[in-house]
């Protein structure tokens, strides 16, 4: 075995600079080198960080302002995973068993004696693949690996309270932060904030390293220990800042419109109308739009939605027209870090937006039975708005499935047949979150199915909802509606750089109706046929 020494010289500090000026939540702050080359477990007792090592079967006490390691005790057994601390002695998971055999899982739990190691309880896990570990003031709690559960269990015994489902399909770490559960997952490299109530995924993170095994709260900062890399990370969490850009890049979007007479009678108008891109999170226009042909007939609807307005006349049996909308935008992925707690209460959202984006109409009918069903079974007595927001969600997803059989039903068809596509789902959640008193609207936008030159003719409608202290929040209904909390969360509070928004719309506009991107309204001749066909074509600038 390595002694102290060699272990404190091993143990190198390095502090790791932000490239943003202003810090954000995953982000790290510095990073430790860990004593040994296969770091499992993490914990705080409130001074020092207590670290697993796999391959010493030790664990560590470290102190992380001086850079020093205080001490080392012997793992209880030989395969020590998670750690935690109840206040007044250690806990460790033995993923073996205690004993030194490699295809033997049969987790044991220990509970052990800061001052030299010794023994101090000793039960059978409530799982046998059980990893991380974590103490809530009452109840211990692990990950099941094998079964992709988080288990709330008795410290006595090792009785199982109760299960929720794990984040994701490879969870590792566990830590509690007083009110929420944090989980690491190998598989993603990424950390989830989650609630322990249900399982919902509440915030997504960035792993420091390929192979995240302990996590442990400090009381203001998360910590992550990665065996891959063998460092300690420090990261920042909950800092003020809402959502973080990445992964720009530059696009030219050409949006087509097609129209065609196939007769025999005559197209004497035709208004049609293109939605405008405007400067958002996700995108900034970079130059004029171009529009072909040329046209000055700029109209706002009444949700401020801009169109370009063409009139075209006098379109003759055989005949096409062809118009273009030409945009050149720098495209970002963007991500929200939504803490419900942060969240203001539906009396701090301005009285504008409540009036405009609480509006009922004929395709949403907010006070239908069934909405209104709906809404009392998902909501309850909830009085924050972003876990109204949630199970909204989460309901819609439990009561529907996705299909896209054309037409756009009212939300309460679409919610009692329980199918919808994009926009039907998007229908029924602004429905009901406006039933709820939610402000939301829906936002449309053509797509880059890749990154190389392609053409889309699907295009795309989600949802934005506005919270207070965050304002509005991109919502994808049918895109949430996942199997796993982790994949669930990603459509609430995120955008990919895939999306060239044009249209944001409470519904019924003047110009767009309900459609998105364009609308066109026609005066023909008696037995005219006329077929429109719109698209985008996608060219990657760098």
């Amino acid at each position: 075995m390595y002694t102290i020494l060699r272990y404190l010289s091993l143990f190198v500090f390095c502090v790791i600079t932000s490239i943003n000026s202003i810090a954000y939540t995953g982000e790290i702050v510095k990073s430790l080198k860990t004593p040994g080359n296969n770091s499992t477990g993490l914990t705080y007792d409130g001074k020092y960080f207590w670290l697993a090592d796999r391959k010493e079967d030790k664990i560590f006490c470290i102190d992380t302002k001086s850079n020093k390691i205080i001490k080392s005790i012997d793992s209880p057994g030989y395969w020590p995973m998670g750690l935690t601390w109840d206040g007044e002695a250690l806990w460790n998971v033995d993923i073996k068993g205690g004993i030194p055999l490699s295809e033997n899982y049969n987790a044991t739990i220990y509970r052990i004696s800061l001052d030299d190691g010794t023994i101090l309880r000793t039960f059978k896990a409530p799982a046998k693949w059980a990893r991380g570990l974590a103490w809530d003031g009452e109840y211990l709690w692990c990950v099941d690996q094998q079964k992709r559960e988080l288990i709330q269990f008795d410290s006595e015994d090792g009785t199982t309270i109760r299960k929720i489902k794990a984040p994701s399909w490879d969870p590792r770490g566990l830590t509690w932060d007083g009110k929420y559960l944090w989980v690491s997952d190998r598989n993603d490299d990424e950390i989830y904030m989650v609630n322990p109530d249900d399982g919902t995924v509440i915030i997504i993170m960035k792993a420091p390293g390929k192979f995240t095994r302990g996590l442990a709260w400090d009381g203001d900062a998360l910590w992550a220990v990665d065996s891959q890399v063998d460092n300690l990370f420090e990261i920042k969490v909950n800092d003020g800042v809402n959502f973080v850009k990445s992964n720009k890049y530059k696009a030219k979007v050409d949006y087509t419109y097609q129209i065609t007479n196939f007769g025999p009678g005559k197209v004497k108008k035709a208004d049609v109308f293109f939605a405008i891109p405007e400067n958002r999170e996700n995108q900034k226009i970079n130059g004029e739009i171009r529009f072909s042909p040329n046209v000055n007939d700029i109209v706002t609807d009444q949700w401020n939605q801009k169109c370009v307005h063409f009139e075209l006349e006098n379109i003759a049996a055989g005949e096409r027209r062809e118009l273009h909308m030409v945009t050149t935008a720098e495209l970002s992925e963007v991500h929200y870090y939504i803490f419900p707690d942060k969240v203001g209460g539906r009396e701090e959202i301005p009285e504008d937006i409540l009036t405009l984006y609480l509006r009922d109409n004929n395709k949403y009918q907010l006070h239908h039975p069934v909405i209104v069903d709906a809404v009392k079974k998902a909501v309850g007595n909830e009085t924050n708005p972003y876990w109204i927001s949630r199970n909204i969600l989460k309901y819609i997803i439990k009561n529907m499935y996705y299909k896209m059989d054309g037409g756009w039903n009212t939300a309460p068809t679409v919610l009692a047949r329980g199918n919808g596509s994009c926009s039907e789902y998007s229908f029924v959640y602004i429905a009901m979150c406006r039933a709820a008193g939610i402000p939301a609207r829906y936002v449309g936008a053509v797509v880059s199915r890749d990154k190389e030159s392609n053409m889309d003719d699907v295009f795309h409608r989600w949802v934005e909802i506005y919270l207070p202290n965050y304002g509005w929040i991109p919502v994808d209904p049918s895109g949430g509606d996942q199997d796993t909390p982790r994949n669930q969360a990603r459509y609430f509070g995120s955008i990919g750089n895939n999306y060239l928004i044009t249209t944001q719309s409470g519904g019924g506009s003047n110009t767009l109706g309900w459609t998105y991107n364009s609308n066109e309204a026609l005066i023909t001749e008696s037995k005219t046929n006329v077929v429109y066909e719109y698209f985008a074509e996608w060219e990657t600038i760098e």
